[in-house]
Order: C-alpha cells, then sequence, then structure tokens
C-alpha cells in the first residue's frame, strides 16, 4: 500500500513539473550559468528605419520606456523583487543614430559619452543604455532599467566609468548603493546574472502597438 502511494504521488509530482515548464517562457528555464545569445537572427522582424522614427518623434509625450517598449522588440527580461531591467535589440540602427533618434524624441536629464560601443541616458525614472550585442555586431541593445533597480544591483565602479559619482549620488538622492563591490552588475551581457542570485527571466516577444501596449 504504501509503495503504490509513494508511486501516486511521484506521478502527480512530476505532472505539477511538467505544467509548470511548459508555461514557462522561451528564457525563464535558462539556469544560472546558462547564456542568452541574442543575434541578429533571433531579433523578431521589425519596422523600417523610418518608420520607427516616424513613430518615436510622434509621440513625443510619452515616457521613453513606453517609447521603447512600443517600438522595438523585448528580448530578455532580469527582475529583482519589484524593479526590472528590460532587454530589447534592434538591427535597424547603429548606436549613433539611435542615441540621435532617441534624444531627439526623449531628451534626457544626462547622456553619457560613448565608452567601449555603450551609452547610458539617464532620464526621469530610467537608465538606458544602448550598446552592441556581444554576439552579433549587427545587433544593438536597449537595456531599460528603472533607477531603483541601478541603484540596488548596477556597479557603482562600472557606472562613473560613464558619470561622475556626484552626479550619479544627485540622481539617486543619496549615495546608498545596494552593491557596493563582489557580484555587483555592470550592464546586460546574457552572461546570466540574477540580482541576489535569483533568476528571474522573461520571454521574448515583440510587442508593437503603440506606446504602453502589453503591459
Amino acid at each position: 500500500m504504501l509503495k503504490k502511494w509513494l508511486i501516486f504521488t511521484g506521478l502527480i509530482l512530476i505532472m505539477l513539473i511538467m505544467t509548470s515548464c511548459a508555461q514557462l517562457g522561451p528564457f525563464s528555464d535558462r539556469g544560472m550559468q546558462e547564456e542568452v545569445i541574442i543575434t541578429k537572427d533571433d531579433v523578431p522582424q521589425e519596422p523600417d528605419k523610418e518608420s520607427i522614427v516616424n513613430e518615436l518623434n510622434s509621440n513625443k509625450d510619452n515616457e521613453i520606456d513606453d517609447l521603447i517598449e512600443a517600438n522595438f522588440p523585448l528580448m530578455d527580461v532580469i527582475s529583482n523583487e519589484s524593479n526590472k531591467a528590460e532587454i530589447y535589440a534592434t538591427n535597424q540602427f547603429d548606436l549613433t543614430e539611435l542615441s540621435s533618434v532617441l534624444t531627439s524624441a526623449k531628451k534626457p536629464k544626462n547622456e553619457s559619452e560613448v565608452k567601449d560601443n555603450q551609452q547610458i541616458l539617464i532620464y526621469d525614472d530610467s537608465f538606458v543604455t544602448l550598446k552592441e550585442s556581444e554576439d552579433d555586431k549587427d545587433v544593438l541593445l536597449l537595456e531599460v532599467a528603472s533607477d531603483e533597480f541601478v541603484r540596488q544591483n548596477y556597479s557603482p565602479s562600472f557606472l562613473s566609468t560613464f558619470f561622475a559619482m556626484s552626479l550619479l549620488n544627485n540622481t539617486f538622492g543619496s549615495n546608498n548603493w545596494g552593491c557596493r563591490s563582489g557580484n555587483c552588475y555592470g550592464g546586460y551581457t546574457g552572461k546570466g546574472y540574477y540580482p541576489n542570485g535569483t533568476p528571474n527571466r522573461g520571454g521574448s516577444i515583440f510587442r508593437g502597438g503603440g506606446p504602453g501596449s502589453g503591459k
């Protein structure tokens, strides 16, 4: 009787695990060390460059995260409690082009120089990092991180490469950084960083359809 009960319980557990796995997004089952590779072939089909520029310029009253969400494919999400960083991608622009388009559509509070093929734009509630994909130079990544995600997870030494520490402390209203050394976040690489060692990855999806769609 006990043996039959154990077998029955085991079957139920297996069914529950299989059901959970089936509901996960494309990136949700990646282990702590497994990489997310983003190449040109991984990026969903986009509108042409002119259409994207027109869409951005015609919705300048929207927040930068809504503009990016509505016009670029979402490839990955890294979250920590209620804070997150969303990773978008495009094949239509190089870094200089997209930086010019975004800053024209929505002027940032602060704009860094381009260093190591990446640039950071600071907005009221978001940090936008533009960088080439490490897997494919034809792909430009856009990382949109809430300012609280940045404060809690980013390495101050990484950010100080782009901005003075006094400016960063003023941006956050304090110098109370959540991560000062060790396994701090230094921008998206797809190499498996998870805040506090807890994986919480989102799937790939191109939302489109205007600012705020898909939220």
